[in-house]
């Protein structure tokens, strides 16, 4: 399994709105240049998290956006979900139930619900205010 870049980056996006949270609204050109991201690029991960609920977001010179709720609320799996859909492993466990002619007789299913279940286990234990709080520390999450 790979995270795309606009999975990475959605993550950095909302790390960037939690880390400068001061009760207003953050321009996207000021995350675009502390994250050296473009703008552009930017553009399509924020409509994403929007339309999840994820942002909120207002227009003109004081315009920008911001966290819809606090940094706790968030996991990890939460942001990398809205961006790359499905974190199963296989395509087989994308869509519950199962729907593959071969699931009753496959002898690698158990493996892949495993691998799966530890990786949403994993993405749904951290929050985005831990990834904040620990940003100059190593981080030390396990499995």
């Amino acid at each position: 399994m790979k995270i795309s870049t606009k999975g990475r980056y959605a993550l950095r996006l909302m790390i960037d709105l939690a880390q400068h949270d001061a009760g207003g609204y953050i321009p996207l050109r000021d995350i675009s240049r502390r994250q050296e991201i473009s703008a552009k690029y930017l553009e399509q991960i924020v409509v994403q998290l929007s339309r999840a609920g994820f942002v909120t977001s207002t227009r003109g010179a004081q315009g920008g956006y911001q966290l819809a709720r606090h940094p706790s609320e968030y996991t990890v799996g939460d942001i990398l979900r809205i961006t790359e859909g499905s974190l199963a492993p296989v395509a087989c466990l994308e869509h519950e139930p199962i729907d593959c002619a071969r699931a009753n007789e496959c002898i690698t299913l158990d493996f892949w619900r495993g691998l799966y279940d530890a990786i949403n286990q994993y993405v749904d234990s951290v929050t985005l205010e831990e990834l904040v709080n620990n940003e100059k520390n190593t981080l030390n999450f396990s499995i």
